[in-house]
């Protein structure tokens, strides 16, 4: 019983993630910028990547195949901020300007003088 409880969580898990994946997908395709296209590309990779790993650990149960996807979901929860932080940093920096219906930092400008 307790077996087929672990499977059920783990694929729900799974379907999850892959669900994640896809509209993270769909979003990269669908927005029109590079800001929130590395947005949705940040937050569904964490998402996704999590919840399938997490999945795949309960498939795993205790055993080193478990230990080394807990060192991976560790490593991906580090990276994937720290990369998304790259990108938009490096693309503001190159002068790459978001598309806004209205620009609040022009609003701020004009305040402060």
């Amino acid at each position: 019983m307790s077996g087929t409880i672990i499977d059920i969580l783990s694929w729900a898990l799974i379907i999850l993630g892959a669900f994640s994946l896809i509209t993270g997908a769909v979003g990269v395709l669908r927005f029109p910028d590079v800001y929130t296209r590395m947005h949705a590309a940040s937050i569904t990779d964490t998402l996704g990547a999590g919840t399938i790993i997490l999945g795949l650990i309960l498939q795993a149960g205790l055993t080193l195949v478990a230990a080394k996807l807990l060192l991976i979901l560790v490593f991906i929860f580090f990276t994937s901020p720290a990369s998304s932080f790259a990108l938009a940093h490096a693309a503001l920096s190159s002068g790459v300007e978001p598309i806004l219906d209205a620009d609040l930092r022009e609003d701020d400008k004009e305040s402060s003088s």
